[in-house]
């Protein structure tokens, strides 16, 4: 993948897409059969030499009542994505996010990326906020 034109095509015949944007593509991923639901966003950034990143998060919780080593652990154990806090509407939420160079993202890491991103976030989401399903 070079472009996330490329990576909008892919997505949008693997996945059910539920909101476009120039340079934003959100997923919604059905999981247990339809009984729980987790939507992935992948955006396009660039660093500071100007070599573009694909970046898919996930929003996990709400940070308030969260217990920031609880969180911190997760980041030190977890082999993909990071934790990251960004405001919805005002409100401070913990994001999963992971950042891929498009060089070597091809469409089968797309799709492990977007599964792995929204099942880890949803398993977080779901022991954060016992056992709810909020986003």
């Amino acid at each position: 993948m070079q472009s996330f034109e490329q990576v909008r095509g892919h997505v949008a015949g693997e996945f059910k897409v539920t909101m476009q944007e120039s340079y934003v593509v959100c997923v919604e991923l059905s999981l247990e059969n339809g009984r729980r639901h987790q939507s992935i966003f992948l955006s396009e950034l660039q660093d500071d030499d100007g070599r573009n990143y694909l970046r898919a998060s996930t929003v996990v919780a709400p940070i308030t009542g969260i217990d920031a080593r609880k969180a911190l652990r997760f980041n030190w154990d977890s082999r993909v994505g990071y934790l990251a806090i960004r405001d919805l509407d005002g409100v401070p939420y913990l994001q999963l996010c992971e950042n891929r160079p498009y060089d070597g993202l091809t469409p089968a890491e797309l799709s492990r990326l977007v599964l792995e991103i929204g099942g880890m976030g949803d398993r977080m989401e779901r022991a954060l906020s016992a056992d709810g399903d909020l986003l």
